[in-house]
């Protein structure tokens, strides 16, 4: 890649707007890419549907990005996406693509040094258990919790709310309680779900000395980072951050609190149409 060549386009997924703390993460780590992120808020929550019915779901977002928004790497920035999914859309489009789980399993392993590892994530992303694969096949011992409430606590605006402080305490005191009747000694907790990043200082602040939180979304940036090597460098000359945002229902509620998940402003989202 030369001075003069195009930057790369990065297509970003979700099921909905949570995925923009990975676009967040990206940017910050590859400011002179261009960016696609879609989120396909006409059929979330992915949670309750079939292994089948997500695949279709994320494939046609997929497609959509390199076909019609010119993605070069897709990053995957939904975990049940990336937990039910990830070879089906990787066998439909003819681009690298990158989950989260993997990155999170990665960040985790390398931060831990006694190998026991939690993660809390919403019921569907536990009860695929992806995140124990990928530990287990690190070598990590892991123990994962469902923690139901914290997103929508994430979407009420509640990021520093005595409330949801203390249902992150409640959360990790379960939690380490299943760890300690496994007679674990936990060093590492990895945020399996996009809306946490934005709850990252009263999870930090909850967790016991020498636990180091693992953020999930920048483990991915990072990964993201490493395949497009140069990128930085071959683009210096740019001067903004392109990214276009669209959305497959609710364009008003992804304006308003994209903002929010992106840290700046979401710009005019565009309405897509990806069928039932």
């Amino acid at each position: 890649m030369t001075g003069a060549a195009t930057p790369p386009t990065i297509g970003v997924f979700d099921s909905g707007f949570g995925g923009l703390t990975v676009l967040r993460a990206l940017i910050d780590r590859l400011p002179h890419a261009r960016y696609a992120f879609i989120g396909d808020t006409a059929r979330l929550p992915y949670g309750s549907k079939s292994r089948r019915t997500i695949a279709r779901y994320a494939i046609e977002s997929a497609q959509f990005l390199v076909h019609e928004q010119g993605a070069e790497f897709l990053v995957i920035a939904c975990n049940t996406a990336s937990a039910l999914a990830l070879d089906a859309i990787r066998d439909s489009v003819p681009v690298p693509v990158l989950g989260v789980i993997e990155p999170g399993a990665e960040a985790a392993r390398a931060a831990s040094h006694t190998g026991d590892v939690l993660v809390i994530a919403t019921d569907a992303t536990v009860q695929s258990h992806a995140y124990t694969a990928a530990c287990h096949a690190r070598g990590l011992r892991v123990i994962e919790k469902a923690c139901p409430l914290l997103v929508p606590l994430v979407e009420e605006g509640w990021t520093d709310h005595p409330v949801t402080a203390e249902v992150i305490r409640i959360y990790l005191d379960e939690l380490n309680a299943a760890a300690a009747s496994q007679h674990m000694q936990p060093d590492a907790l990895v945020l399996g779900c996009t809306h946490y990043p934005l709850l990252r200082s009263l999870i930090q602040s909850s967790v016991a000395p020498g636990v180091q939180v693992i953020d999930s979304a920048a483990a991915a940036a990072e990964a993201a980072a490493r395949s497009f090597p140069g990128v930085l460098a071959a683009q210096a000359g740019e001067e903004h951050t392109i990214i276009r945002c669209f959305a497959t229902d609710s364009v008003e509620k992804f304006e308003r609190l994209g903002s929010r998940f992106l840290g700046r402003p979401v710009g005019e989202v565009g309405l897509v149409d990806l069928g039932g």
